[in-house]
């Protein structure tokens, strides 16, 4: 029982620790792009879905604020469901990728 619970436990581990060393490229972000700019590319534009509301400026913002909203999306624990949709279709490395961009912008 004491090296199933061993062996559980570095499991876990292996799979944190691979979705946190996703380094994140800002070249490859700007060509993954294309699904965001729709939105987050237009100055002071507001959405109707599911509700109005100001759709946030993304360049800029600190590449880990971008990752941890982008996972939060995709785990369902923000709740726009547009971009829960966009985010579930994201590799852990496009996240990074996409974050590294973004930081990068103003």
């Amino acid at each position: 029982m004491k090296k199933l619970l061993a062996l559980l436990a570095l499991a876990i581990v292996a799979q944190a620790s691979a979705a946190a060393d996703a380094a994140g490229n800002a070249q490859a972000g700007a060509n993954k792009n294309s699904m965001c700019i729709g939105c987050h590319g237009i100055p002071g534009y507001k959405a109707t879905f599911p509700e109005v509301y100001q759709v946030p400026k993304l360049g800029g913002q600190g590449a880990k604020y971008l990752e941890a909203a982008l996972n939060a999306y995709k785990k369902g624990e923000r709740k726009n469901p547009s971009m829960r949709g966009i985010a579930a279709s994201l590799s852990d490395q496009d996240i990074a990728d996409l974050a590294a961009y973004y930081a990068t912008q103003k």
